[in-house]
């Protein structure tokens, strides 16, 4: 695939609204998305504390857990749960700056994917603003390895996602899924694929305090007999490794800005993720900043190292 960058950063046209409830939590929950200005970034406010809104930004910096979902703020005070399907919509569809309100401790599940986000953000339009988008540019391989488990960026003409996973039940043994991110591809290939769990997992996640709105719904769910009991199915014969994708996306996406390279895992997971991604951006080395210019008749040409800090303005 041919490199192709967005030269200006995005917000959304207005505001949008979306209800249900946490995977985990169980809790209704409402979320609503407005612009924001350029260089914000992502930013969370939970508006149901002591009636004063707590600010949360979306990025590795404020990442409070990852066990079963990612977590951004404190886990035993203001936090927000379960952002990376949100997250992932966000990258996937080229957004930069949003500001997101939300009454609860975790972001509504919908129907496990982030179909519903893409639905909702397509409603509100998605606008160009007048500043440079930054990107994180990939010139060296940063590898980290966690048991028998994975995960690397290498240098990349473009931004790509290669995902091995493999599970102990021949409902999904090993899946593989690969490939360049834009927004057509997002749309089409990744946004749909829902999360899964084991029914064998239920009753001990449920004593921990998980999974309490987990459902058919929301959830492809593997019985006891290592089949899919949801009626309809699967979405896709490697559904499994294309939500794992999805969750990479959306964990990738609190680096700050969008990376050119290629995101290489083998049974990786949240916490993998985040590991990586911080072993990145500790690397000044390993990476660059850059930003595109324009070369004749209004064509977006080369990209230029920028003097920034090692994370985007906003991340400061």
């Amino acid at each position: 695939m041919g490199l192709s960058l967005q030269e200006y950063q995005t917000t959304l046209k207005s505001r949008v609204t979306l209800s249900g409830i946490g995977v985990h939590s169980g809790k209704a929950v409402s979320i609503h998305f407005s612009p924001a200005d350029p260089d914000t970034g992502v930013v969370f406010s939970r508006i149901d504390l002591d009636g004063t809104p707590r600010e949360i930004r979306a990025l590795v910096s404020e990442i409070g857990a990852t066990d079963l979902s990612t977590v951004l703020g404190d886990p035993s005070g203001a936090y927000v749960a379960t952002v990376e399907h949100l997250m992932a919509a966000l990258l996937g569809l080229g957004i930069d700056n949003v500001a997101i309100e939300i009454d609860g401790p975790e972001v509504p599940i919908l129907d496990g994917s982030a179909a519903m986000f893409v639905d909702a953000f397509d409603q509100a339009g998605i606008e160009e603003q007048d500043a440079r988008r930054r990107y994180i540019r990939i010139v060296k391989p940063v590898r980290i390895e966690s048991g028998s488990s994975w995960a690397e960026f290498r240098p990349y003409n473009g931004t790509r996602f290669e995902v091995d996973i493999e599970f102990d039940s021949p409902a999904i043994g090993r899946q593989a899924f690969a490939t360049d991110i834009d927004a057509a591809r997002f749309r089409k290939d990744i946004s749909r694929a829902r999360t899964f769990g084991f029914m064998r997992d239920v009753e001990r996640l449920w004593a921990a305090g998980y999974a309490l709105g987990s459902s058919l719904e929301n959830s492809v769910v593997i019985g006891d007999d290592h089949r899919v009991i949801n009626v309809e199915g699967l979405r896709f014969a490697d559904e499994f490794a294309r939500h794992k994708t999805l969750d990479a996306m959306g964990d990738l996406a609190l680096a700050g800005a969008r990376f050119i390279g290629c995101f290489r895992s083998w049974r990786g997971g949240h916490k993998l993720n985040a590991s990586a991604l911080r072993r990145l951006l500790s690397d000044r080395s390993a990476f660059e900043i850059v930003e595109t210019v324009r070369q004749g008749r209004g064509r977006v040409g080369e990209m230029v190292a920028v003097n920034a800090p090692v994370y985007a303005p906003w991340m400061i």
